[in-house]
């Protein structure tokens, strides 16, 4: 039998390439919803997580991407959309801990086996005083237009009167 034997490690094959599809940095469920239903197989959901700044103390990013259910899902071999949208917010009093380039990459995660994955990168608005993340997803092979851009205006936090300049670590 040996069909049922190159089935087996197929599968064993697809579960292993399912756990190296994970991220690149720590991000937390929020929850997930439902957007379409399976009868055999998951569903197709959105699912919003939460990433704080590894360089930024006091910015929070929420993001929601699709997740695709049915077989491919189930066994992590999906190719998923491109679509990803993005809110970051200030939470507490905002420490950068060292210079930053500008498109500097907050978080990456696979969203394929080998072609696709999303980045969230920031930036500094230096006139504004303003922190830029932006979402992407890149394609090897024709890229993608999706994009989501979120801003984190620095404010004074608490009885703190003075709010720290994104341009004092901003590298040119």
């Amino acid at each position: 039998m040996p069909s049922l034997k190159t089935a087996r490690l197929l599968f064993a094959a697809a579960l292993g390439l399912s756990a190296a599809v994970g991220s690149a940095g720590a991000q937390e469920l929020i929850f997930r919803k439902s957007t379409t239903f399976k009868l055999m197989t998951p569903n197709d959901k959105l699912a919003t997580y939460a990433i704080d700044d590894p360089l930024v103390d006091g910015v929070v990013c929420h993001y929601t991407v699709p997740e695709k259910g049915g077989v491919s899902g189930m066994f992590g071999v999906a190719e998923e959309l491109s679509d990803v949208s993005i809110a970051c917010r200030q939470y507490g009093p905002i420490r950068i801990k060292e210079k930053f380039s500008q498109g500097d990459v907050v978080f990456a995660e696979r969203r394929s086996i080998l072609f696709k994955r999303m980045q969230i990168v920031r930036g500094c608005d230096t006139r504004r005083n303003v922190l830029v993340y932006m979402v992407y997803s890149d394609k090897l092979i024709d890229g993608s237009p999706k994009n989501s851009t979120s801003a984190v205006a620095i404010q004074p936090w608490g009885a703190t009167n003075e709010a720290v300049r994104c341009a004092d670590f901003a590298k040119n």
